[in-house]
């Protein structure tokens, strides 16, 4: 409880009290005497609102700001610049407009500071036509203007306007610095391109970034992403000092790129020099191992992991999750579930997610069920896994429901939702309804198929036993079918002995993967079903001039 201040002091002193207390971050008493102020100034408000926001307290700010607005005070630079602040942290959208319009409004559109906030503002609510539209109007543009703009098309899911930016900031004769680098880097790992990373890495050299950390981590990160795990070792070993986040960079980087061994030996590098390892650490290193198909491993990792006193989280948690279903351990999952409540992670959306996945491929598709039905956020991806769940479970009926219930509740189906669905006709062969789902996909969502959609609409005809219009959709394909699309089909042909057609549908999948043996196998036994021994032998004979082998099955039992 703060202690009693005298009421009524003269404005001078009590301004010099509401700093005093906003520096020393006691914004409860900083309130209250400002409260204590008949008609605070402009000045008094800007203090007040800057310091919300300084704090960590964005809500406040923008109450107050709303006050100073509703009081038809004029706000200067410095209020709107703290409110443009507030509404970046919050990512609200709504009152990141009416603070743009009243910078508009009272003459600050072209100042650059305000601008370069502005923008940051509108890169926070995933706003790129607007971050656009302020950085237009800024007359003097510096490098923090330039860097705010590249950012924000990348940090929106833009990556080439990003580069497009960067380069035009170059060429306006703008020199970028550690910040404009570290978070244009970004752009080249998503795009895969490995020359303008090339070449942004020569300015850092000739302009002497290089042991700027930031700077090295977005390099590795970079180099890793385009498969170049050399250059990303030469960047991370000519650092002179390396921390933790760095360490970490490389080590993601070389599970990503599938070197498992390497990562390993790596982290057991970091735990003998003493690097200080962090929850970061220990999911990349579980996350690779996973990745990696070294499912054990990365169990004995997640038990290393909290013997030393590391709780696993969020990321860990859903990093782990695909062991429990590639070992098919239901117990394994119910553990880390259990988990999982207990401290609280049962309100993260994408760790319920996960669990409703595990439960679906555990082979516990009621349990899968109630847990999403206790989810209290569904986005899309939500929507999605329970849609597939059900789908490979055979509940062709019940995916079509889920994904009716998925439209009434303002979730937008993506590409994965309809492949999802498709794949439940298919399964309960819903072969109508298929059809339909499949014609409304670019007509009412705006979503264009692609080969796995193709390759679901034949598999939901063949299943069915239509196989001529199968191999007719197949014809009229707009894209050139894929080995999913033929291996539907072929499938299709020996379940209804249609010999003719699987002859067409084996000889496509022979061109477009001539070393898969199943192919080869699948046909000869079509052959044999129908007692065309001579044709079957001839399959056989194919696949031994061919060099194809068939690996040996084995039996656990």
């Amino acid at each position: 409880m703060p202690p009693k201040l005298p009421t009524c002091l003269p404005t001078p002193l009590s301004l010099k009290l509401i700093k005093a207390s906003c520096t020393s971050g006691d914004l409860q008493r900083a309130r209250h005497l400002f409260d204590q102020i008949p008609k605070p100034d402009l000045r008094t408000w800007t203090i007040l609102i800057s310091a919300y926001t300084q704090h960590g307290f964005p809500n406040e700010s923008l109450k107050l700001y709303t006050l100073v607005r509703e009081q038809e005070i004029s706000p200067d630079r410095l209020v709107l610049l703290s409110a443009a602040k507030a509404c970046a942290t919050l990512g609200n959208i709504v009152k990141a407009k009416e603070v743009h319009d009243d910078a508009i409004r009272f003459g600050f559109h072209s100042d650059t500071l305000l601008g370069n906030a502005l923008i940051d503002m509108y890169a926070k609510c995933k706003c790129v036509e607007d971050a656009r539209r302020v950085f237009d109007c800024v007359p003097l543009k510096d490098v923090i203007s330039w860097t705010s703009l590249s950012s924000c098309y990348v940090t929106c899911g833009l990556p080439r306007q990003g580069l497009e930016a960067f380069r035009e900031m170059v060429l306006n004769g703008v020199r970028p610095n550690v910040v404009t680098v570290s978070s244009i880097l970004p752009a080249c790992s998503e795009l895969k391109t490995l020359n303008s990373g090339r070449e942004i890495h020569g300015f850092v050299v000739k302009h002497g970034m290089g042991e700027n950390l930031f700077v090295c981590s977005a390099l590795v990160s970079m180099y890793a992403s385009c498969l170049s795990i050399r250059q990303a070792q030469l960047v991370f070993y000519n650092m002179s000092q390396r921390d933790s986040v760095l360490w970490n960079v490389i080590l993601t980087a070389y599970f990503f790129n599938k070197e498992c061994e390497k990562g390993l030996a790596l982290f057991c590098q970091m735990r003998n020099e003493g690097v200080k390892l962090n929850d970061a650490s220990w999911n990349a290193v579980i996350g690779g191992c996973i990745e990696n198909g070294r499912t054990e491993q990365a169990l004995g990792m997640l038990g290393q992991m909290q013997d030393l006193g590391f709780k696993p989280n969020q990321i860990t948690i859903t990093s782990v999750l695909p062991a429990c279903t590639s070992l098919e351990s239901l117990r394994m999952g119910k553990e880390i579930h259990g988990y999982v409540y207990r401290h609280l992670f049962i309100e993260d959306l994408t760790t319920t997610t996960a669990l409703v996945f595990m439960y679906a491929k555990c082979g516990d598709l009621e349990i899968s069920q109630r847990v999403f039905n206790m989810m209290l956020r569904k986005d899309t991806v939500a929507w999605n896994t329970i849609i597939i769940a059900n789908s490979m479970h055979g509940k062709g009926e019940e995916a079509l429901s889920l994904f009716k219930k998925m439209l009434d509740s303002g979730a937008k189906p993506n590409s994965v939702t309809f492949t999802g669905v498709l794949s439940g006709c298919s399964h309960s062969q819903l072969v109508d309804k298929g059809l339909l789902i499949f014609d409304s996909m670019s007509r009412d969502y705006s979503t264009k198929p692609d080969a796995d959609h193709y390759s679901c609409m034949v598999d939901v005809l063949s299943r069915a036993g239509r196989l001529e219009e199968a191999y007719e959709f197949i014809q009229r394909m707009p894209i050139e079918p894929t080995a999913s699309a033929w291996g539907a089909l072929l499938s299709a042909c020996r379940v209804h002995k249609n010999v003719e057609l699987a002859k067409i549908a084996a000889r496509k999948l022979f061109e477009i993967e001539p070393d898969n043996p199943g192919n080869y196998v699948l046909l000869s036994n079509i052959f044999s079903t129908v007692k065309l021994w001579d044709e079957a032998s001839e399959i056989r004979k194919l696949m031994r001039d061919r060099g194809v082998i068939k690996e040996a099955g084995c039996s656990w039992v």
